[in-house]
C-alpha cells in the first residue's frame, strides 16, 4: 500500500509553513469560519455553499472563491492513493467547528482511511496557549510526531456534535462536555460556545463583556489597539481580528471614542455592573449553525441556554 498522505490544514499560513518545512504528502487547505453563520448538516452539497456564500458576503463583505473551494474539496474524489489523512486543527472554537465539518465530509464521502490529528495548544514551558503557526519549527514537527489517531468513537462524536450545532437546540450539546474524546480541547469550546450568547442578566456574552472590561482596565488609545488586546485575550475563542473589530463596533453604544484614547461611557458601566439587559439595543443578530443568537440566552447558574423574546419587537 502506498504511504502517501493527505494533509488538511486549517488555513493558507500553515500549508506554506508545513511545504516550507518538507512535510511529505499532499495538501487539502481548510479556509472557512464555521463558527459564524447558519450551516447545515450536509457539508457536500450546495445547498451548504450557497448557504455560506450568502452569510460570508451578508455578514463581511467576503466574496469567496468557488472556483478554489470546488479545487481544494475535490481532491477528497480520489484518495485511494492515501494511506492516511492528517488534521491539522487549533485549540479554539473557531477551529474545532470547522475540524467538525470535516470529519463530517469525510464521512459523507465515505473516506473511511485512518485519520490523525494534530493539534496545537498547551506547550510545555509556555504560558499561553499557541497556535500551529505560532510553534517553532521544532515544536511543529514534534507536535506531527506525536499526532493522535482518531478512533471510530471520536468521529462519531464529532459527527454527532456537528450535527447538533446545524440544530435548532445547542443545549444538546452539554453532555459532550464532560463526555471523554482524543479531542483535548473539545469540552473547552463547547463551554465557550455557550457563552457566546446574551447572559440572561447583562445581555452580553463573555468574549463581549470581556471588551468593556478591557476598555475599563487597559489604557486604549484606539480601536487597532483595542482589536490587539482582545485578540490576544480571547481564550478558547480564536476569532480573527474581522470578527473581533465587529464586535467592538457593534459595542459602540457603550465607549467613547476620542482622537487618543477610548473611554466606557456611562452604559457602559452599566453594562459591567449587571444593572441592565442590553440584548435588544447592542442586536448582535448573527446565526451560529441552526441557531438564532437573541433566540436564547446563556443562563450562569444552570449553565444552560434558556428560550427567550429579544428579538421579538
Amino acid at each position: 500500500m502506498s504511504d502517501q498522505i493527505l494533509h488538511i490544514t486549517n488555513g493558507n499560513i500553515l500549508t506554506k509553513f508545513l511545504k516550507e518545512l518538507d512535510i511529505a504528502g499532499d495538501f487539502l487547505t481548510w479556509q472557512e469560519m464555521l463558527c459564524e453563520g447558519p450551516t447545515i448538516a450536509n457539508v457536500n452539497t450546495e445547498e451548504f455553499l450557497e448557504t455560506r456564500k450568502a452569510f460570508l458576503n451578508g455578514f463581511y463583505q467576503i466574496e469567496i472563491n468557488e472556483n478554489e473551494i470546488r479545487e481544494e474539496i475535490a481532491i477528497l474524489n480520489e484518495t485511494e492513493s492515501y494511506s492516511k489523512i492528517v488534521l491539522w486543527f487549533e485549540y479554539d472554537l473557531f477551529c474545532h467547528i470547522n475540524m467538525l465539518a470535516v470529519i463530517k465530509l469525510l464521512h459523507e464521502k465515505q473516506i473511511n482511511l485512518p485519520l490523525y490529528l494534530v493539534c496545537s495548544g498547551r506547550v510545555k514551558g509556555e504560558t499561553d496557549l499557541k497556535a500551529l503557526s505560532e510553534l517553532t519549527a521544532e515544536q511543529l514537527l514534534q507536535h506531527y510526531k506525536n499526532k493522535i489517531k482518531l478512533t471510530d468513537s471520536d468521529k462519531e462524536l464529532a459527527i454527532s456534535i456537528w450535527q447538533t450545532y446545524c440544530g435548532q437546540d445547542h443545549n444538546l450539546l452539554k453532555p459532550y462536555i464532560t463526555q471523554k474524546s482524543s479531542f483535548k480541547y473539545l469540552s473547552n469550546c463547547l463551554k465557550a460556545h455557550l457563552k457566546r450568547f446574551p447572559n440572561l442578566k447583562t445581555g452580553l456574552s463573555v468574549l463581549e463583556m470581556n471588551i468593556l472590561t478591557l476598555i475599563k482596565e487597559k489604557n486604549i488609545k484606539s480601536k487597532n489597539q483595542l482589536i490587539g488586546y482582545v485578540l490576544n485575550y480571547q481564550g478558547y475563542y480564536g476569532f480573527s481580528d474581522l470578527q473581533i473589530q465587529r464586535l467592538i463596533n457593534l459595542l459602540q453604544i457603550f465607549y467613547t471614542e476620542e482622537p487618543d484614547k477610548i473611554t466606557l461611557n456611562r452604559k457602559g458601566f452599566e453594562a459591567i455592573m449587571g444593572s441592565y439587559n442590553f440584548s435588544r439595543e447592542i442586536n448582535n443578530v448573527i446565526q451560529y449553525g441552526g441557531v438564532n443568537r437573541l433566540d436564547f440566552s446563556y443562563c450562569i447558574k444552570t449553565n444552560k441556554l434558556i428560550k427567550t423574546p429579544l428579538n421579538v419587537n
